[in-house]
């Protein structure tokens, strides 16, 4: 499975949260599929996103490159540290947590 693919298709046709702060939001709240964070994230983030993930049940995928291209990858001109799945839309970005 392309992972870059699906986590484009599901920013264009499903809902997706971006951001550090609204995805541990999200994940407070259980209102979430899967979490992606870029690879360099600072530890804080990751150990932080990790415990409240685990806690609601969330799934944590690390994506293997940084924020900058993940960034570029949902389209914008900025980088993404972390992202929130909330429904995937047309995507299968759903097959990595199995």
């Amino acid at each position: 499975m392309d992972i870059e693919r699906g986590i484009r298709v599901a920013v264009d046709t499903g809902k997706v949260i971006l951001g550090s702060n609204k995805t541990i939001q999200a994940i407070k709240l259980g209102n979430g599929e899967l979490v992606v964070i870029a690879n360099n994230a600072p530890k804080t983030l990751k150990d932080d996103v990790e415990a409240y993930s685990k806690l609601s049940n969330i799934p944590v995928y690390t994506f293997e490159g940084s924020s900058v291209e993940l960034g570029s990858i949902c389209g914008k001109p900025f980088t993404v540290t972390t992202l929130m799945i909330q429904e995937p839309g047309d995507s299968n970005i759903l097959e990595i947590k199995e």
